[in-house]
């Protein structure tokens, strides 16, 4: 069963900025620039005859293209023993917007969402149990802007298992239109 997700890919230029950010923490596992993107809707792994019916619903969502901002980071989890290390995501208000618009269609059609709760970001590392702080990285970028670009489109993505990670292979695009 392919194991499915919608959403946004990152610009090289940010993809560059964004992992000028990566040092050696105990325990952190970097994403790979491939690896970057944002996710606005996780499927998991999905029975084939469903992959037709994500890939209708995504074609008709409408919403006008808008632009982002990757700055800063957070983390999921403490900071002094983190789960996630991610760069935000602003604004947030339409990008909420067209994340509300495509879950809302799949979840009409019987899809159950593994990401329920929406939060936009960038996932940069992740950890392992008995990771190292990244309150000192946290606060050194907490300023830092790595780049805006315009959102004209979203994608579906397939996710494999790889030797370096999960690889992401884009499936279908989907333009933003009004």
């Amino acid at each position: 069963m392919p194991r499915l997700f919608f959403g946004l890919e990152i610009p090289e230029s940010i993809k560059t900025s964004v992992l000028t950010v990566k040092t050696d923490i105990k325990g952190a596992r970097w994403q790979s620039e491939a690896q970057l993107h944002l996710t606005l809707a996780f499927l998991g792994e999905v029975e084939s005859e469903q992959v037709t019916l994500a890939r209708n619903n995504a074609r008709k969502v409408t919403h006008p293209p808008f632009e982002l901002e990757a700055s800063g980071l957070g983390c999921f989890g403490q900071e002094e023993s983190p789960k996630i290390l991610w760069a935000g995501i602003s604004p947030e208000a339409e990008l909420r917007e067209l994340q509300h618009i495509l879950a809302q269609r799949l979840i009409t059609d019987g899809f159950t969402l593994q990401n329920p709760s929406f939060k936009p970001h960038i996932t940069l590392s992740r950890f392992r149990a008995g990771a190292g702080s990244v309150a000192g990285l946290i606060e050194h970028y907490q300023r830092t802007r790595f780049g805006s670009w315009s959102v004209q489109g979203f994608a579906l993505f397939e996710s494999s298992p790889g030797q370096s990670g999960s690889v992401y292979t884009v499936l279908e695009r989907y333009p933003l239109t009004t």
